[in-house]
């Protein structure tokens, strides 16, 4: 990496850390600069205004986000064939990863947009609502596939249960923020866990 993309990083860091602790709007490019110790042209050199720099911000987070899951998935169907032990599994080392953060998960970007959206300009606001879809889209295949394999034992709308995902881990980390309890999260995956099971697995007789 070099100094360039360097310094972009450190920007991006900065920003981010800003961003989760108390919102977008409340983050101002003179703090970031000052934290950084550049000028306000090498500021800008990387990012044209707090449009961009909120562009970038979310797109690494997102590609960040999307290469946790693919990981924890992709593992969970190496270690099971079955569609619906894989998932329970994915759900199981996400709950473990989530418990593992030495002081809880710093908080979700795309909620955070979400509270400042009129701030934005539209390609940012529609880059969030982008992350959703891809969020819901994820899980949808993979309830999909599951339910192929186990009829669902309720009748249920599966991107209302995909969505289930996103609703748990964004308030999973509220709840864990408010309470200052970061074990929450985590628990709180491992309850939709606990319905996936309980929607799909066989009726026992």
């Amino acid at each position: 990496m070099g100094k360039g993309q360097e310094t972009r990083e450190r920007l991006l860091d900065i920003a981010e850390l800003s961003v989760l602790a108390k919102g977008f709007g409340a983050t101002s490019i003179e703090e970031i600069i000052a934290e950084a110790q550049i000028t306000k042209s090498g500021f800008f050199y990387h990012f044209r205004d707090k449009n961009e720099l909120a562009r970038a911000l979310l797109q690494r987070y997102l590609d960040r986000e999307d290469g946790l899951l693919d990981e924890l998935f992709d593992r969970a169907r190496e270690l099971h064939d079955d569609p619906l032990h894989a998932f329970l599994i994915g759900l199981k080392l996400l709950a473990e990863k989530m418990a593992d953060l030495p002081n809880g998960h710093p908080g979700c970007m795309v909620a955070a947009y979400c509270y400042n959206e009129r701030l934005f300009d539209p390609s940012v606001r529609s880059l969030n609502r982008t992350a959703v879809l891809g969020w819901r889209e994820r899980f949808v295949a993979a309830l999909e596939e599951i339910a192929a394999v186990y009829p669902p034992r309720d009748d249920v709308d599966l991107q209302s249960v995909a969505d289930m995902v996103s609703s748990t881990v964004d308030g999973g980390i509220i709840l864990s923020k408010a309470l200052g309890e970061p074990a929450v999260l985590s628990k709180q995956i491992l309850l939709y866990r606990s319905y996936i099971k309980l929607l799909f697995s066989p009726t026992v007789n």
